[in-house]
């Protein structure tokens, strides 16, 4: 069982809880280390929460925040972006951080015609926007220009606060860097 931690629990693993504690006023957590899914929680089973944005979880370096407060630097290998529910360890594994999304502002694009909605995903596609594919749904953050082109092809259009988990691009975890070329058998106006 993975338990949060807040500053205001109090839990029986009270010394994993104070070592936390104690580190809130020093320096940065610095969090190294990307764990398997079937790795072990630490000895007390605190695990920190990380509540990231999509565009964050792309960045695998940096100051974050847990959603306790603490700060939090990201020191990790270079590989695909974060997923919600990886956890991040320190060097010696006693301190935990399981990623999560982030509530955003995103757009939720309906239609009663399949068709008009995987013809605007293609759209969408080509102008490289990132979205969630649901069967009966496209999400995507919030942009009023695509809203309202959108809305022009007949499309509902339902603002939101929810978490963003978009499609992984075409290159995900494949070990192909887009080093600024943009070559992919169509050109763009």
């Amino acid at each position: 069982m993975i338990t949060e931690w807040h500053p205001s629990a109090r839990q029986g693993a009270a010394h994993s809880a104070d070592s936390i504690h104690l580190m809130s006023h020093a320096a940065a957590i610095q969090l190294v280390e990307r764990l398997s899914d079937q790795a072990p929680l630490p000895p007390a089973g605190t695990v920190l929460q990380l509540p990231l944005a999509a565009d964050q979880r792309t960045s695998l370096r940096g100051h974050r925040r847990s959603a306790c407060g603490l700060d939090l630097l990201l020191h990790l290998p270079r590989g695909a972006a974060l997923r919600p529910g990886e956890r991040l360890a320190t060097a010696d594994g006693q301190i935990q951080v399981r990623v999560a999304a982030a509530a955003e502002p995103v757009m939720q694009v309906r239609s009663t015609d399949p068709l008009a909605l995987l013809q605007a995903a293609y759209h969408l596609g080509n102008r490289h926007v990132a979205m969630e594919l649901h069967a009966d749904r496209l999400v995507l953050l919030q942009d009023s220009v695509l809203a309202d082109l959108l809305r022009q092809r007949g499309l509902a259009v339902e603002l939101a606060e929810l978490p963003f988990q978009p499609e992984a691009g075409a290159y995900e975890g494949l070990g192909h860097h887009h080093h600024g070329h943009h070559d992919h058998g169509h050109s763009h106006p």
